[in-house]
């Protein structure tokens, strides 16, 4: 989508502020935001103003500027934001945030100019390659002229620190930038600039936020420049709703991918779609048993400035808890109002045995939860006999993660499988390939051991497997390469490093070196935060908390994972780390992973699991104990969309829970897995 209006500077001087006005107003119309008049309109002739001073300077000063192009509102669509202001001169970029009516100078607006430049950076592409040049552009300002607003960048970046001047310095500083000249092959085009391919990766906060407002994942869910989409996947599914509902049948779909692939974003886009509503009730509805995904998205969704007035109210159905969704639907006889749910990380639901467990320890603590009958069944099964009570028809779609089973008492795929051929033959399965007999598995885990039982109906279906991450946009072999890691293949993580060089993989012995590296790759309002195992209770002694107790009782996750920079209690601050648990399904731009006792490499080429035990480290003996481990770190070195910096302690030899040749023989195998060593 263009920007509201563009034109060179000539074109520009040459028309009235009524001209431009009306054009600008014209544009938001369109975009259904027309009002008579509104501050907006306020600010437009106050930024205007500004602007024909400036050009008219520069015309005098440079006179070639008359041919450099003006943008007026251009579009972020990842934000659902525009900028105000875009300059193109032969070979630069300028992103303008204009700050009108006197108001006070915030670091916000610096931190929002230079992500919107970092955004074109990143995903607009003919910036590609381009030097873009942020500035806050103020009535009045007291620093200095062209002060920089505080970042330290590189030279050699692409995206310069962020500058903060007023109205009357503004041509100064966009003369200055262009003194030198650099020379680049092809001026820039302001038309091809203007429509240029613009596919950002949203974060799963902003990709639940766009939804909220009830746009469609195609706004939102385009990859870098050449990457597939998801709207094969969510065709897919629809397809399977609208036969369902024509034909009369029963399906569950299980969609799988590796981590970061989108299966949530899939999974949102199909419960909120407005093609399944009715009567403006939402159909479908979005079930998480992932405690700190429900709090943080629904949290986000209520500030979002997309939201409706009456979000609080609306943001209790656009995702629920599972437990809690599957408890009320057994309680009754009706079927539940949605016919179709969609089950996220659905190889995490419980087993028969931890649903027993749990159910015993709420009832002596006097909670109403179901009764004995139910305590044989696991949540797979529960889930079905709620969906199953629907009459006609009822789709289920299973979101499953590889490696993804976290906890005791995950019941995993095969569960899913086993309650399915068993317990609800009658059901259609439409199946991702790979977890189908004669597929590649995921993570050593099938939907069916040997073969598909006589009793099942089972499609395999392609559009249900997502292959490529695209949470980290830089780094489509990132999965790949930590499952080389993981299974302790070094030869073959580093042959996968070597795709990951737009993806910074560093790592460190020091932990402050560690914190200074993220704040300085953290720009704009990216997000960083320490993560760590919940297992690794020892890193206490190098200075990270994992405490939750630190985060504060009262929205702990929420406030981890949204606040802004500044706030102590914020993921940027690099003080408390996330856990797997916590972070699961969530994410941050980038990530200092702060690697464990738990989790070590031996001298003699294999990992090593354990636990502390009172004041003694221990082995884990299980190999189900061992898989949670190992997902653990599946899940930690996955959460960083930009790059990732890893903290391995040097141990002590006087503290026998922190063995320094171990410490010492795993950062030197992840050197070997390509990680390069923080200079």
């Amino acid at each position: 989508m263009p920007a509201y209006y563009r034109a060179t500077f000539d074109e520009f001087l040459a028309q009235s502020d009524a001209e431009i006005l009306g054009a600008l107003a014209a544009a938001q119309g369109v975009e259904g935001h027309a009002t008579a008049y509104t501050s907006q309109t306020t600010a437009w002739q106050e930024q205007l103003a500004a602007l024909r001073s400036t050009c008219d300077w520069l015309r005098v000063n440079k006179p070639e500027s008359g041919t450099w192009a003006l943008l007026l509102e251009y579009p972020i669509p990842r934000r659902q934001k525009r900028i105000d202001t875009v300059v193109l001169s032969k070979q630069r970029i300028y992103c303008l945030e204009f700050k009108t009516g006197g108001q006070k100078l915030a670091r916000s607006a610096s931190n929002q100019v230079e992500d919107y430049a970092l955004d074109l950076r990143d995903f607009h592409a003919v910036s590609l390659g381009r030097e873009i040049v942020p500035a806050v552009v103020c009535r009045q300002f007291a620093s200095d002229s062209n002060s920089s607003a505080g970042s330290s960048v590189a030279e050699s970046d692409l995206v310069k620190a962020p500058v903060v001047c007023d109205y009357a310095s503004l041509g100064q500083f966009l003369l200055k930038q262009e003194s030198p000249p650099e020379t680049i092959a092809e001026a820039i085009n302001p038309q091809a600039w203007d429509h240029s391919a613009y596919k950002p990766v949203p974060t799963i906060l902003e990709a639940a936020e766009v939804l909220f407002a009830e746009h469609d994942v195609r706004d939102i869910a385009e990859a870098s420049a050449d990457k597939q989409n998801l709207s094969l996947t969510s065709d897919f599914l629809l397809s399977v709703v609208e036969r369902a509902q024509r034909v009369g049948e029963k399906v569950v779909c299980i969609l799988t991918g590796v981590p970061g692939a989108g299966k949530t974003l899939a999974g949102l886009n199909l419960a909120h779609n407005p093609a399944i509503r009715a009567a403006g009730l939402p159909n479908a509805v979005f079930l998480s048993g992932n405690g700190p995904l429900v709090r943080v998205v629904s949290a986000a969704l209520t500030a979002s400035t997309l939201a409706p007035p009456d979000a609080k109210r609306k943001v209790g159905t656009f995702i629920q808890n599972v437990h809690t969704y599957i408890r009320d639907g057994l309680r009754v006889d009706a079927a539940p109002h949605e016919n179709i749910a969609v089950f996220d990380e659905a190889q995490r639901a419980w087993d028969a045995a931890h649903v027993a467990r749990r159910y015993s320890q709420l009832r002596q603590r006097g909670f109403d939860v179901l009764g004995a009958a139910f305590d044989s069944m696991s949540e797979p099964e529960m889930m079905l006999r709620v969906m199953d009570k629907h009459p006609r028809w009822a789709v289920l779609v299973a979101l499953v993660g590889g490696g993804q089973e976290i906890n005791d008492g995950e019941a995993g795929l095969e569960e899913w499988g086993r309650t399915l051929s068993t317990q609800f033959p009658h059901w259609r399965i439409a199946a991702s390939p790979a977890v189908l007999p004669g597929g590649a598995g995921l993570s050593g885990h099938r939907l069916f051991h040997d073969v598909i039982p006589e009793s099942s109906s089972v499609e395999a279906a392609a559009a249900l497997h997502l292959a490529v991450s695209i949470r980290s946009y830089r780094a489509e072999a990132l999965s790949a390469w930590v499952d080389a890691v993981l299974s302790g293949d070094s030869a073959a993580a580093a042959l996968l490093a070597q795709q990951l060089a737009h993806y910074p993989l560093r790592l460190t012995r020091d932990l402050s070196a560690a914190r200074k590296w993220l704040c300085q790759q953290c720009r704009g309002e990216r997000r960083s935060g320490l993560l760590a195992s919940a297992g690794a209770l020892r890193l206490r002694a190098e200075g990270v908390e994992l405490s939750p107790g630190f985060r504060g009782n009262k929205g702990q996750y929420e406030n981890w994972f949204l606040n802004p920079d500044g706030d102590c209690r914020a993921s940027n601050q690099l003080e408390v780390a996330a856990s797997q648990f916590e972070c699961q399904g969530l994410e941050i731009d980038w990530g200092g992973l702060c690697w464990g006792e738990d989790f070590l490499w031996q001298p003699d080429n294999c990992w090593c699991y354990s636990r502390l035990n009172g004041a003694s480290r221990g082995r884990v003996p299980r190999e189900n104990k061992q898989r949670y481990v190992r997902n653990a770190y599946r899940v930690l070195l996955t959460r960083a969309r930009e790059g990732m910096v890893i903290f391995v302690p040097k141990g002590n030899d006087t503290d026998p829970t922190r063995p320094s040749h171990l410490f010492d023989a795993t950062a030197n195998f992840l050197v070997a897995c390509g990680v390069r060593l923080l200079d």
